[in-house]
């Protein structure tokens, strides 16, 4: 039996949808990395675009080659800027509209490395 939603909240809903939300920014490629931080890093883009109105304009998210055998990110870039070896970005990139392109492969040794 679940108890109905007060004025209090709900009973165990402690992180406030901050969960649904990282879920939501990570499927579109990218999630923050620290709380209060306006950096973001890359993951794996679950759809092959998507729009994100700004005030700026829009935020389209792309990934070519996107599918489940290509599970690796061979290349992706913000507004045409290849992303360096940490893979992140800020929140200024994308807030006044721009692109994320990903380019997606099924090759792991075409895959993205990380900087050591």
């Amino acid at each position: 039996m679940s108890l109905p939603p007060t004025l209090e909240g709900l009973i165990g809903n402690e992180d406030v949808g901050q969960m649904s939300a990282w879920y939501v920014m990570s499927a579109l490629g990218f999630y923050q990395v620290t709380p209060g931080e306006a950096t973001y890093t890359i993951g794996r883009p679950v759809f092959d675009k998507a729009v994100i109105p700004v005030d700026g304009g829009k935020f389209t998210i792309s990934a070519e080659n996107n599918s489940e055998e290509n599970i690796y990110v061979k290349s992706v870039a913000i507004n045409g800027k290849p992303l360096d070896a940490n893979f992140s970005f800020a929140h200024s990139e994308l807030k006044d509209g721009g692109e994320l392109r990903f380019v997606m492969t099924g090759d792991k040794s075409e895959a993205m490395k990380a900087a050591n």
